[in-house]
Parts: C-alpha cells; structure tokens; sequence
C-alpha cells in the first residue's frame, strides 16, 4: 500500500508541463511579435483613411449598431469613460499572460492548445494590415467619434506620426477582442465550475470598451472572430503521445492530479494563478 507522503505516478496519457525556460521564450517571442510586428506595416495613411469609410459605410449597410451609440453612453460621466479607457490600456496583457500562466501550471495540455491557437491569431492578424490598413474610427471625422484616451486619459498612443511602438493603422482585426475571447474560451474548457461561463463578461466587456473608446469598428471584432474560430477548427488539445485529442468538455488528467482519490476531488473554479482555489 501506498504511503499518503509517497507521490502519485502519472497514470497512462497525462499530460506532462512543457519545459519552462521552452514555454518563458515562447511566450516572450509571442507578445514580442503582437507589439513590434505592426510596425512593419506602418504608413499608408491615406489608404488606411480610405479603407476606414468603406468599413464605415459596409456597417450602415449591413445595419450594425452604431458605435456612435456605444460612446454616448461612456460620455455620461467622465468616470465610466476614464475607466474605460484603463481597461483598454492595463487588461489586455496581463489577462492573457495570467490566463497562460494559470493553464501552464494547472492544465498543461489545455496550455499547449491555447498557446498555439493564441499564436496563429496572432501571425494572421499581423499579415492582414499589408493587404488592408485600416484607421481606427476615432481618426475618421465622418463618424462624429472622439478619441476619449486623448481626451480623458490614460492614452496608450501617440501621435501617429511619431507613434514608433505601434502601428495605429492595424485596426482590423482587434487581438484586444481575439484574445479576450480565446482567454474566456480557455477558461471556460478549463473548468467545471457552474460558474464558468461568466468568464464571457471578459469579451463582452471588452467589445463595448473598444467600440466605445473609438479604436475599433464592431467589424473588427467579427473578423477577429471569425479568425479565431478558424484557429480553433484546426488546432486542438492533443494527448501527450499526439494521440486522440482530449475532450474540451472538461479538464484532462494531469501529472500533478493523476492519482488523486476522485472522492476527494473538489470541482476546479475559473481562477487565474495566484488567485485562491
């Protein structure tokens, strides 16, 4: 018999933690090529002016809520707009690092999966603005939006003329809506908890602050979508010998709970690392 202190062995199909330092470079080079893969696609002003009315004019075509709409309703209070604009500028990053983080040490095959979908979004959404640049509707005067981070603050931006850490005519697709709803998707194939689903108030949060701030159109975060959806169709999580892929129901067993007493076992909630179980 087994004594309580002794280890529990892996059984037959968990999934083994990457090596660290792999996974620290990886990640790294996956934000790296978000923040200074843009710039590659810089200039093209007058191209990206005029790809921004057609997207403005396909939207009142096709009937989409008026984002006009949106911003009206952050400009009751300069609070709910300041807040905003803090949300677009501090969550994005680090919800999707704790978000890996949270899968590395807790669902590793569920990680692999997650970070590699995060991956491909990103490299398809950074090739897009060579073929369409696209203004974001806080530069386009026809749309009667003002751009509430210069106005109210925290701004993130600059003068797009002297902006060398971002291309701000990439607007399409949005990676703050792609990634906030791959983190939500993640977490909610993570988890058992009843609770789960509230981690889709991230992307819905999320939308309204990038429609109502000014700096994407609704049809950027349905491109994204549409993109992430496409990610997800082609990659899934895989067993630790590349066999069948786990089921995206419910978490997999791992080498850190294979062996475990299920009648111990307490349902996971979506917490992100750090957080208490």
């Amino acid at each position: 018999m087994r004594s309580q202190s002794e280890p529990a062995a892996a059984e037959p199909g968990s999934i083994p933690r990457p090596p660290l330092v792999r996974e620290l470079l990886l990640v790294a080079g996956l934000f790296l090529v978000y923040k200074f893969g843009r710039q590659l696609a810089t200039g093209h002003t007058a191209e990206a002016l005029h790809n921004a009315h057609r997207i403005w004019d396909l939207e009142r075509t096709l009937h989409l809520p008026s984002e006009v709409d949106v911003q009206s309703a952050l400009l009751h209070g300069d609070t709910l707009v300041h807040l905003a604009n803090t949300y677009y500028a501090t969550v994005h990053f680090p919800a999707t690092l704790a978000f890996l983080v949270w899968l590395y040490l807790k669902r590793p095959a569920h990680y692999v999966w997650a970070r590699r979908v995060l991956a491909v979004v990103t490299a398809a959404a950074l090739v897009l603005p060579f073929t369409f640049p696209l203004a974001p509707p806080r530069m386009l005067a026809a749309t009667g939006l003002i751009d509430t981070a210069r106005v109210y603050g925290p701004s993130v931006y600059g003068p797009p003329s002297s902006d060398h850490l971002s291309n701000q005519f990439a607007a399409m697709p949005s990676l703050h809506f792609g990634w906030a709803l791959m983190v939500a998707i993640g977490l909610i194939v993570a988890t058992r908890s009843r609770w789960r689903w509230l981690w889709l108030l991230h992307p819905a949060v999320t939308l309204l602050v990038i429609v109502g701030t000014a700096n994407h159109y609704w049809l950027d975060a349905i491109v994204a979508t549409a993109m992430l959806g496409a990610a997800l169709a082609l990659i899934r999580p895989q067993t630790s010998s590349g066999g069948t892929p786990i089921s995206l129901r419910s978490p997999h067993r791992t080498a850190t709970t294979a062996g475990r007493s299920t009648r111990t076992l307490v349902p996971d909630e979506p917490v992100l690392a750090g957080a208490g179980r």
